[in-house]
């Protein structure tokens, strides 16, 4: 007997050439970000540069969050069966906890030291 929760190879094909046509577009896009960022001319002042680092800091983890979950969308079109699904959806959670709290702790610093503030 066929699997109930598998999902058919048309489908799973159509998906998959989904995700990765979403992934590219978002690479072009983030990539077109960074260029402009990155081509903001010269800075000429320590608060442009802070802004700038504070910026570029918050752009990266986008990124970083975004290819994840392209991550999680490919693994969960191959998975078997809802309970591979829910153990790659707790894996992705926790890794993401992990992520957003060291990212947070990371900005803080940063604007931290943007604002002169000492520990």
């Amino acid at each position: 007997m066929a699997n109930p929760y598998e999902i058919p190879t048309e489908m799973r094909d159509f998906a998959e050439r989904s995700v990765a046509q979403a992934r590219k577009a978002f690479e072009g896009f983030m990539g077109a970000i960074q260029k402009t960022h990155g081509s903001a001319g010269d800075v000429t002042s320590t608060a442009q540069a802070s802004v700038k680092d504070v910026t570029g800091k918050a752009i990266g983890f986008a990124e970083k969050n975004v290819s994840a979950a392209f991550d999680l969308a490919e693994k969960l079109l191959h998975a078997k069966d809802p309970q591979e699904v829910l153990s790659l959806q707790g894996e992705y959670l926790k890794a993401q906890m992990t992520a957003l709290q060291d990212q947070t702790r990371e900005l803080g610093e940063t604007i931290q030291k943007v604002a002169g503030v000492k520990k």
